[in-house]
Formats: C-alpha cells, structure tokens, sequence
C-alpha cells in the first residue's frame, strides 16, 4: 500500500512539474504606442519563474532586415512585461526570438504584424503658396494711342463733288486743246477777226498789183 501511494505522489508531482515548466506558450507581443511613439512589448507568463532573454527582429520579406533590441525577462503568475523602443510602421513585420535555458529556444508564432495606422500621423506636404495675382495676370500691354475719329457724314453730305453753277456744256473732244492751252470762249471771235483781216490784206495786195500794171501800160 505504501508502495502504491509512493508511485502515485512521483507521478503527480512529476505532472505538475511538466505542467509548470516554461514553453513558448507562456510569451506573446504586441505593437502599441506610447503618446506618439511606438512601442513593442513582450509579456511572460512562466510561473516558474526562468529567466528568459527576449530577442526582436525587423523582418523583410522572411529575413531579419534589423535587430531592435534584446531584453532579460523573469516570468511571473501575473506576467512579466519588457518594452521595446520602436517606431514601427503600419503593417510591419516583427520576429521575437525567446530563449529560456535548455527550456525554450525558438520564435514566438506567428511573428508580430504592427497595426495598420501608426501612432503619429505623418505630416501632410504643406501646399506651395499660390501666386499672388500680380505674378499670375499677366501686366497690360500697353495700348496704342486712339486715332482721332474721323467725322461721320451727314445726310445731306456727299462724296461727289457738287455740280458747278452753270450748265455749261462739256466742251467736245476737239475743243480739248483750246482748253488746255487756256483758250476761253472769245476765241473763235479773234480767229473769225484774223481771218476777215487776211482777206482784206490779200484783197488790198492784189488790188495794188493790178494798179501797178494798169500804171505800165
């Protein structure tokens, strides 16, 4: 009897020991902030209390792209806590290494994914100034001087000259030299005179003659 209750106590006893003892299930993590910093934090819950060192990584595509830090923890019933100084982005990826002894010695899985929307908003571009309206009309040519207006016709003007006073007849075609050597209507007069005087000197001539020879006979 004794025996028995001796094999039963080491099997229980062994039980609760395997149950107590540290394993990756007792770590886990979270990305938060801190205000406007960002903070990654690993808690551990080992009852047994083993200390553990705590490693994390910055991932890109499945390789350790950066190491943030490495921290000691000693679990507790109530959980131990150690906080990581970093400003993660959005959607970042982040592998923690834990290793406890001869206990543990692996990744806590599946690897840390941070939030979508960072702790500080990112500052947007202030916009450019826009130009002033000085820069952006252009200046005014400068105008050309107005020409003077020139009077607009009245009903009773006309383009065409008037017609003269008289209703003189437009002398023909062959009155046209006359007009242009400054002939004027008296001279068909003096031309009639000059002609009835050359007839009366050739008639005075060739009565003279006629006299001469009555006298020579």
């Amino acid at each position: 009897m004794l025996g028995v209750a001796a094999a039963s106590a080491a099997v229980v006893l062994s039980a609760s020991t395997s149950a107590l003892a540290c394993t990756i299930q007792d770590f886990s993590a979270a990305a938060s902030c801190d205000g406007d910093k960002g903070v990654i934090t690993v808690k551990d819950v080992d009852a047994t209390g083993v200390t553990a060192t705590v490693t994390v990584y910055l991932e890109n595509n499945g390789s350790d792209l950066r190491k943030v830090g490495e921290q000691p923890v000693k679990g507790s019933l109530t959980g131990t806590t150690v906080t990581f100084a970093e400003d993660w982005k959005p959607n970042a990826e982040y592998r923690i290494r834990v290793k406890a002894g001869n206990l543990v010695d692996e990744d806590i899985s599946p690897n840390l994914t941070t939030p979508s929307k960072a702790c500080k908003a990112e500052e947007s571009p202030s916009p450019s100034p826009s130009p002033s309206e000085s820069d952006a009309s252009p200046s005014p040519s400068p105008s050309a001087s107005p020409s003077t207006p020139q009077p607009s016709p009245t009903p009773g003007d006309s383009s065409t000259p008037p017609a003269p006073a008289n209703n003189a007849p437009t002398p023909a075609v062959g009155d046209s030299h006359l007009a242009e050597t400054g002939a004027n209507s008296n001279t068909g007069l003096i031309a009639g005179i000059a002609a009835v005087l050359v007839v009366i000197g050739g008639g005075a001539i060739f009565f003279g003659i006629r006299r001469k020879g009555s006298s020579n006979r």
